[in-house]
């Protein structure tokens, strides 16, 4: 578990290309990768949201995919679900509303005041972490401290994931290996936004484990702490 007792255990948990693509192309679903994922390997990403306290996407993965984000598979719990968004652009009609579980709705204080009551009379819980945008990391002392999340996992696309490590957030990562190099300059990585200038500012990971999930290639990695 995280050696920090302010936040949660926070376990990123994406499919990849070879070359470490989250989509076919920028604004296409993921979804349109996640069809060639093995059944053991959907089995594996459904345990992890099971076994979760919480879950977390960003707003932008919300309006592409528009996601349940609930346990299928395997039987289990559904796991809070918590989407930061500064603006609360969400949806009111999002599938994350739906029933299935609580719904977090982190924004910062600019975050228009309709919408915002517009989306807590669907019954997301509405919580302001931040003047100008989402303070990250209070997000993850509230969500301990007042939620009583002691597991998070993230299902999140390349720029909530680059901020959640930059605040050095992510304890660990699950990687599920996909088939297929998908290229393009701006198709999305795993993370952007990060700008190390030489080796020493690279992020290190050390590897837990690695197996087959049918025929997907799973990779654990633990990432090593700098500061």
């Amino acid at each position: 578990m995280s050696d920090h007792h302010n936040r949660p255990h926070i376990t990123l948990v994406s499919e990849v290309t070879i070359d470490g693509k989250l989509t076919v192309t920028r604004g296409a679903s993921s979804k349109l990768l996640m069809q060639f994922m093995s059944h053991e390997a959907e089995v594996l990403l459904h345990q992890i949201r099971a076994d979760s306290d919480a879950i977390m996407v960003g707003a932008n993965t919300i309006r592409i995919d528009n996601s349940f984000l609930t346990v299928r598979h395997v039987p289990g719990k559904n796991p809070i679900r918590v989407i930061p968004t500064s603006k609360a652009d969400i949806s009111p009609d999002a599938n994350i509303l739906s029933p299935d579980a609580p719904t977090i709705i982190a924004v910062s204080s600019l975050a228009d005041k309709e919408k915002c009551s517009e989306l807590a009379q669907k019954g997301a819980h509405i919580e302001i972490c931040g003047e100008q945008s989402v303070n990250l990391s209070a997000l993850m002392r509230l969500l301990y401290e007042k939620y009583a999340v002691k597991s998070l996992m993230i299902e999140g696309g390349s720029t909530l994931n680059g901020y959640m490590f930059q605040e050095g957030l992510i304890d660990e990562l699950v990687l599920i290996h996909l088939p297929f190099i998908a290229g393009g300059e701006d198709t999305p990585s795993l993370v952007t936004g990060l700008h190390p200038r030489d080796v020493t500012d690279l992020l290190k990971l050390e590897l837990i484990t690695q197996y087959l999930a049918g025929d997907n290639l799973i990779t654990k990695w633990r990432v090593k702490r700098t500061r």
